[in-house]
């Protein structure tokens, strides 16, 4: 879900995450038209609409339980093995 911005309180399937930039690209969010000049003899031009990467901190994930927007938090289970949970209802991820 994401938190400001023009596609405030809408959500989407991240795409691709780049940590080091610390952005992601949510699938059909943060829409932005790119004027293209044709590059070849044939090939058209025009006006193309395509995701733009947003910061992360603008997004918060979507608890598959509870069906609201939570931070994650972590937890072991029986054997010892970390996993992710849901702050607000304790489901796993």
């Amino acid at each position: 879900m994401i938190m400001s911005g023009k596609d405030k309180g809408l959500s989407g399937k991240v795409l691709a995450v780049s940590p080091k930039e610390g952005k992601v690209i949510v699938e059909g969010r943060g829409i932005v038209h790119k004027h293209v000049k044709p590059r070849r003899q044939g090939q058209q031009g025009g006006i193309i609409k395509a995701e733009s990467a947003m910061y992360a901190s603008k997004v918060m994930p979507v608890c598959p339980k509870c069906h609201k927007t939570t931070r994650i938090g972590h937890g072991f289970d029986k054997d010892g093995n970390k996993h992710r949970v849901c702050k607000k209802c304790g489901a796993e991820y």
